[in-house]
């Protein structure tokens, strides 16, 4: 049979002339396939639709608008689909192909698709082929051929062609397929999964069996991949057809072994430069550890590099926690002024820095360090930059964690050295108060008041005016301090109390009266014994 126009043409080969045409209601006829087991002809049609008629009475006995059901909601559609390929598989599917890219798979018995494929390419479907045995469907299209179950619509694999593809065709009952392309030659290929290869072709078995008992490594391990430019820079383009070079792609597969000897006949100092990025690529890497710091200000340098710092702490906790993203001081045009003028230097020799900052001393000297270092850093940037073959050196690390026996010792020790200043300080203050008092001073004696009290609170204060130490001693020079060692062996004072005029009179006055008594006291010496008179017993 031929299509033509509306009408489709059949030609009777037993009786060899033509019988009447079948009249279509179709503009124009595109495919046509005839089923094998009840013999039900089938066209399809340009305006997406497929006719079935039955030959033996000239009539048609169905209608399938294809074109609405191969739009679905993920197809994008410009213009009306049209039927371009069809295929019966047995007595009741069917599989249309629309210009584009979708397959539908029909059961007879029904006007809606059990399966709608598409290709994706938006290219019309050029043939459609069933293959039984895995119950795989074979689309292809101008770029493509498909496999994919005709149950699931999953892909089993697919085939690529270098040149556009015109029509596929199935060698029966085995894995064997020809396929007509844009060249002279037609494309082959045998998948083994499919099915065997036919008889005339039976070696192809043979040679699959032997692929997968020894399977070979398409890794080149022993070859080097080289372009037609490195030939030209190693002086090998002479060798380009002969079997020491392999073409590949856009370049060659040579011999490890040779392109070593050529590489060192051609570069002798090749060893020196790689000697040379090893050490820059040590450079490098020891820069990426060591600390990455912008220029610090003129002014409170170490201020600026606690706030750095605590910049990138916080920037390292954002991922643990929500962190509020607060304006940086360094960044803050109203804090210019206190990295810029030096009367805004802070003073960390001031008592009120090192209480609220007992730490202090110890953070600064690691600061300290740290910008040391990072002199150090630049001055070696300098001298690589000069000399890049120098080696790279070892910054020493140092560890930043103090624990809080460290810091209690720290505050201690801030504390003494605090109270040593004081101490100091008011010792300085004694000696000028003594200095004061030696100089001449001038009193007001009130009517009935003696001088000796002006004498006795000058002498008061100034006793008030010194340490605890003098006074001990001078208390122990004066007598009113005793010290003694008990028998435990630790130490016993003994203060006696200053006192007053009035307790001294009445001590005094208790003094004279015990020595009057003593005086009045009579001596019991003159009494003698005298014996006692009794009567006598006779």
């Amino acid at each position: 049979m031929t299509i033509q126009s509306s009408e489709v043409y059949r030609l009777n080969l037993e009786q060899g002339r033509y019988l009447n045409p079948l009249q279509t209601n179709a503009a124009e006829n595109n495919v046509c396939d005839i089923n094998s087991v009840h013999g039900l002809f089938a066209t399809g049609t340009i305006e997406g639709r497929v006719e079935c008629w039955d030959p033996r009475t000239r009539n048609r006995v169905g209608l399938l608008d294809c074109a609405l059901n191969s739009v679905t909601a993920d197809s994008e559609i410009n213009s009306l689909p049209t039927i371009s390929a069809l295929k019966f598989n047995g007595a009741l599917t069917m599989a249309v192909g629309t210009s584009t890219g979708q397959v539908l798979l029909y059961d007879l018995r029904s006007d809606k698709p059990l399966l709608v494929k598409d290709h994706q390419y938006g290219l019309p479907i050029k043939s459609v082929h069933f293959q039984e045995s895995l119950d795989l469907i074979l689309s292809a299209d101008s770029r493509i051929i498909k496999m994919w179950n005709k149950n699931s619509g999953k892909i089993f694999t697919s085939l690529e062609p270098e040149h556009d593809l015109n029509d596929v065709c199935l060698y029966p009952n085995s894995g064997m397929l020809f396929t007509a392309n844009e060249t002279p030659k037609m494309g082959i290929y045998y998948i083994p999964v499919l099915g065997p290869a036919p008889r005339w072709c039976s070696f192809l078995d043979n040679l699959t069996e032997e692929l997968e008992e020894n399977p070979e490594s398409t890794v080149y391990d022993d070859y080097k991949f080289v372009t037609k430019k490195d030939l030209e820079n190693l002086g090998l383009t002479h060798l380009i057809g002969s079997p020491f070079l392999r073409a590949y792609m856009h370049g060659f597969f040579m011999d490890i072994r040779l392109y070593h000897k050529v590489k060192s006949m051609v570069n002798p100092f090749a060893y020196e430069e790689y000697r040379k990025d090893k050490i820059r690529q040590k450079i490098e890497e020891t820069r990426a550890q060591r600390v990455q710091l912008k220029k610090l200000p003129k002014v409170n340098k170490e201020l600026a590099l606690k706030l750095i710092e605590e910049e990138e702490e916080k920037q390292k906790s954002t991922w643990k926690k929500k962190v509020k993203n607060l304006p940086s001081i360094l960044t803050d045009d109203r804090f210019k002024v206190m990295f810029e003028n030096p009367d805004f230097q802070v003073d960390e020799e001031s008592e009120e820095f090192r209480l609220l900052n007992p730490l202090v001393s110890k953070i600064s000297e690691k600061r300290k360090k740290k910008l040391r270092l990072l002199e150090e850093q630049e001055l070696r940037e300098k001298e690589e930059e000069e000399e890049p073959e120098g080696k790279p050196s070892d910054a020493e690390s140092s560890d930043s964690s103090d624990d809080e026996k460290d810091w209690v010792e720290e505050v201690r020790r801030q504390r003494r050295l605090l109270r040593q200043e004081g101490k100091g300080t008011w010792q300085h203050q004694v000696q000028e108060d003594q200095q004061t008092v030696l100089q001449p001073q001038f009193y007001e004696i009130k009517a009935g008041e003696e001088f000796r009290s002006f004498k006795d609170s000058a002498t008061k204060q100034k006793l008030m005016n010194k340490t605890l130490e003098d006074r001990l001693k001078l208390e122990a020079k004066n007598g009113t301090l005793n010290v003694s060692d008990t028998t435990v062996g630790s130490k016993q004072l003994t203060f006696t109390l200053k006192r007053s005029e009035q307790q001294k009179k009445q001590q005094e006055a208790e003094k004279l009266h015990r020595l009057e008594r003593k005086k009045l006291r009579r001596s019991a010496g003159h009494l003698r014994s005298k014996p006692r008179r009794g009567r006598s017993r006779h």
